[in-house]
């Protein structure tokens, strides 16, 4: 029997109302012995996750670990889309175990979570282990993590997708919240982010539209 094809998207994509993004310890002595990944990169495209969940309505939950005491400030790049939102400061290298990241959680209420931050290996491997653990379907966003070496993300990337994690990345995040171009309402928007911290194809949206005046769709 022939199966037949229709233009409809597989429930695997993502969409800005169907999961909840968290966002783990991008902070300075977090990154200070960071090697996956250079700095500059790994800001920017944890800016361009922060800005596309924030430009899309996604539920974004930021947390820090010892914030005051020992790790500091969480990038701006990050803490600048959500203006006023309260960073959940934990004790615990495992974000699934403090008790107020799970009340939000709950109280948001969505079975699909997508990670970004710093370690790979220690705090996204250990919410990510957790919350497949207990039923939730769950994305990480590989190129807004970093590890102390590349040996050190890789095998936690690894490790993840070997429990059922689903790998992405922070320009396929963008764009699969907009899937087409056809939705003129975040057409701006999702162009204005690509343009801004989208490397190479934001440059070729500014390209081409100095000078044909083209665009996407």
């Amino acid at each position: 029997m022939t199966t037949q094809a229709s233009p409809t998207p597989s429930p695997a994509l993502l969409t800005p109302s169907d999961h909840t993004l968290i966002l783990i310890d991008y902070q300075s002595q977090m990154a200070f012995a960071t090697h996956s990944i250079d700095i500059p990169t790994l800001r920017n495209n944890a800016g361009l996750i922060a800005s596309a969940a924030a430009g899309f309505g996604v539920s974004t939950i930021l947390t820090t670990v010892a914030e005051k005491s020992f790790s500091g400030p969480m990038f701006e790049e990050v803490t600048s889309p959500f203006p006023g939102q309260a960073l959940l400061d934990r004790t615990s290298m495992n974000t699934w175990e403090d008790a107020a990241v799970i009340d939000e959680i709950n109280q948001i209420g969505k079975q699909r979570v997508v990670f970004g931050g710093l370690w790979t290996s220690v705090c996204i491997v250990g919410p990510a282990l957790s919350a497949l653990s207990q039923g939730f379907e769950v994305y990480v966003i590989a190129d807004a993590c970093g590890d102390v070496s590349h040996e050190a993300h890789e095998r936690a990337m690894e490790r993840m997708i070997q429990a059922g994690a689903r790998p992405m990345t922070s320009l396929q995040y963008l764009l699969e919240l907009q899937r087409d171009w056809a939705r003129t309402d975040t057409y701006e928007l999702t162009t204005g982010i690509a343009k801004k911290l989208g490397g190479g194809y934001g440059l070729g949206l500014v390209y081409a539209k100095s000078m044909f005046n083209a665009h996407e769709g």
